[in-house]
């Protein structure tokens, strides 16, 4: 999942005051932009029936000018600064800039082509110039200042004190106290930050395209439903490869068909062409790109008062320090590899019983993990995936469990335009009938969409702007042959799930102000709701609900059900320790000073595994440095440990949740009003304390992922 960090964004879409854009577009071109103005589509919509590609980088160049005025009126005021005309005019300033930016990187991150790749080159560093223009304005910067040492007099409302809060500690965190001097280095390593983000992007997506599994023999697939061969022969006919099948590449290590695969050496192949997407010495290859921006950052942050970018990055996380970090994940890595080597002892035993003699390599393991969990607990995945139909998981699980929770519904709507043929479009109704907003759906692979599973907005909810959530989930599950339905591991219903706890955040959203709207949270925060929200697809209520056989229409036999509920404590060492590993690397990388000289990318990994102890064997990390997007380029960097944070903040609400009646309305307006609707218009730990009456304990985490746990969700499998 890529959450964007759309506060970031909005402040960053603000003016440029000296940065090198050419603003040139005529004022009658601007005014006929689809960007001009606000969408006329219900809650603002993008219409994506008159957008077109070429008229991004024009909306966004009159979105900058337009911004740039209204910012120099609000620095300049002659007015002494005041809340309103200072942080509520900031709120109000660069609406078209913003329109643009959400719709922009909503549809190039799923459907980007050549144009959208030069826009997105164009723009990412002049973003960042805004940003600092912003952030190092002096005259800015002076009136939220002044603004900030009255906050004990001006008796504001308690979420406009957050908002006054949350500006000053951002100016200051962002450099405002800086000299001229280095405020200058600081815009220039801003600059070429947001290139260098751009490009690692950039040559991933073509990295992982270009890793795809094609052969013209199709005994090379032996394992494989007709389902999945069907499927891998339209992607292959969809590249022109005729008589040929094609295995895309996921962002992961690991690849799903990994457990299914019989033949040994195309097993081999595929994990190699995973493994080694980014670093054949090409022009993808990322290494050079990553070194360079580890060592950006490093500099970055001690420019700024901090001793490593994770550190600077931590600083309004619960977190807090890369410390409280490494002692948490500590906890954690010893279950993990006592869990894992007992995992791989019985895997190795499997190998045998089949009457092999070599040794347990990792393009092995997903599949004799299949067998022994076939084995120990009498089911196969593929016995499964009959019983999850998209369609039926959506709107019969997924939206079934939203309606339990909060009484909330959804309408198809087909009158509305998409960016993609394959999109769907939901409008969302409160309990009461009011709208709530829209919800799009982009569900399945495609060569030009980023790698993994995300959620994110094309419009804010925002009382002062009188917005609602327009938010889109996207993944990439393989999609079907014509004709043929959508089957679904379930691991891919527990994505389904996860993303769209994503979406009830922002869709309940319930703020003024759009900075704290929804998903404007800290990284080890906003993980919270999602991995809660996985949770419901085994409740016994949700799950009976739309585990249906699409072919019989009879419901998932009892028997296979308890299978699956058991199936889940298998593996959990390997989860974890791919998980745990990948969260190593990012703060090992994260954690290098400035004196730090360029890194050799892979005897830095190889390093960094060793020294935190996450080089577990057989298991590799997740995601290799040469493709994880996440730390790369999608704002998780020292962040990445969130998903296990977080997922310590779920067990404990869900524990509570069990303890009071499981799902139940009342249970559900309880987490929706404490939690889901708040956004960041409260501290995190005091927003944790009022829904369960204490703080965060990671007791129940540990018990749920520890050597003796008879239940593990795949937390790091549902993830992007």
């Amino acid at each position: 999942m890529s959450l964007r960090c759309t506060q970031t964004l909005s402040l960053a879409a603000l003016l440029m005051l000296g940065a090198s854009v050419s603003i040139s577009t005529p004022a009658a071109a601007a005014a006929s932009n689809p960007f001009a103005q606000p969408s006329p589509l219900p809650f603002q919509a993008p219409d994506f029936s008159k957008i077109k590609n070429s008229d991004y980088l024009p909306a966004f160049e009159e979105g900058m000018k337009r911004q740039r005025a209204e910012i120099v009126s609000i620095a300049n005021d002659p007015a002494p600064p005041t809340f309103d005309n200072t942080l509520v005019a900031m709120e109000k300033s660069g609406r078209m800039l913003d329109r643009v930016l959400e719709t922009f990187f909503g549809v190039d991150q799923a459907d980007s082509d050549a144009t959208l790749n030069r826009v997105q080159a164009d723009v990412a560093p002049q973003l960042a110039a805004q940003e600092d223009a912003i952030y190092l304005n002096s005259k800015l910067f002076a009136r939220v200042k002044a603004i900030y040492s009255q906050r004990a007099r001006l008796k504001l409302d308690p979420e406009s004190r957050q908002l006054l809060r949350v500006y000053y500690r951002q100016f200051v965190h962002d450099g405002a106290n800086l000299s001229p001097a280095d405020k200058q280095k600081l815009k220039k390593l801003n600059e070429r930050e947001a290139t260098l983000e751009t490009e690692f992007q950039q040559k991933l997506v073509a990295a992982t395209k270009a890793g795809a599994y094609v052969t013209s023999n199709v005994a090379d697939l032996a394992g494989l439903s007709k389902t999945q061969i069907d499927a891998a022969a339209a992607a292959a006919k969809a590249h022109g490869l005729k008589g040929k099948w094609l295995i895309p590449l996921q962002n992961t290590t690991q690849q799903p068909v990994m457990a299914e695969l019989t033949n040994r050496a195309v097993r081999k192949k595929i994990f190699e062409n995973s493994w080694m997407r980014a670093e054949r010495g090409d022009a993808n290859d990322t290494r050079k790109v990553i070194a360079e921006l580890a060592k950006l950052r490093a500099v970055k942050a001690k420019l700024l008062g901090y001793p490593s970018y994770a550190d600077y990055e931590l600083y309004d996380q619960m977190a807090k320090t890369p410390q409280n970090v490494q002692r948490f994940l500590g906890q954690l890595i010893g279950p993990a590899a006592a869990r894992a080597a007992s995992e791989a002892q019985e895997i190795q035993a499997m190998i045998k019983k089949d009457g092999q003699t070599f040794k347990l390599e990792p393009w092995d393991w997903e599949y004799y993990s299949e067998q022994v969990r076939k084995a120990k607990y009498n089911i196969d995945s593929r016995e499964l995936r009959p019983y999850f139909e998209l369609n039926r998981v959506l709107k019969d699980g997924v939206f079934y469990a939203a309606h339990e929770l909060y009484g909330v519904t959804f309408k198809e709507r087909h009158d509305l335009p998409v960016y993609q043929k394959d999109v769907r479009v939901f409008e969302v109704f409160d309990n009461n009938g009011k709208p709530l907003g829209l919800i799009y759906f982009d569900y399945f692979k495609r060569d030009n969409k980023e790698g993994g599973a995300w959620m994110s907005n094309f419009v804010q909810q925002s009382k002062l702007l009188g917005t609602k959530a327009v938010v889109y989930n996207v993944a990439n599950f393989t999609k079907p042959a014509p004709g043929q339905p959508a089957l679904l591991s379930f691991d891919d219903v527990t994505t389904m799930f996860h993303e769209f706890g994503h979406a009830l955040n922002s869709l309940f959203a319930d703020q003024e102000y759009e900075t704290l709207s929804g998903t404007n949270t800290a990284r080890d925060w906003v993980e919270f709701p999602s991995q809660f929200n996985e949770h419901w697809a085994l409740y016994p209520k949700v799950l009976e609900h739309y585990a249906v056989n699409y072919k019989t229409g009879k419901p998932i036999p009892e028997t296979l059900v308890e299978k699956l509920r058991h199936s889940q404590s298998w593996n959990q060492g390997y989860d974890l320790g791919e998980l745990l590993a990948a969260s190593e690397l990012d703060m090992a990388w994260h954690t290098l000073p400035a004196s730090a000289p360029l890194q050799n990318v892979d005897a830095f990994e190889t390093k960094a595994l060793a020294e935190s102890h996450t080089n577990f064997p057989d298991v590799p990390p997740r995601y290799r440095s040469t493709y994880f997007l996440h730390i790369w380029a999608n704002g998780y960097a020292a962040g990445y440990y969130a998903y296990q944070w977080t997922a310590m903040l779920d067990d404990d609400a869900y524990s509570w949740m069990l303890h009071h009646g499981g799902m139940t309305r009342a249970n559900g307006q309880r987490y929706r009003d404490l939690i889901l609707a708040k956004g960041h218009s409260e501290g995190y730990n005091a927003m944790f304390r009022s829904f369960y009456g204490r703080a965060p304990d990671i007791k129940p985490m540990l018990k749920d992922l520890g050597v003796t746990s008879d239940r593990a969700r795949k937390r790091s499998k549902a993830k992007h």
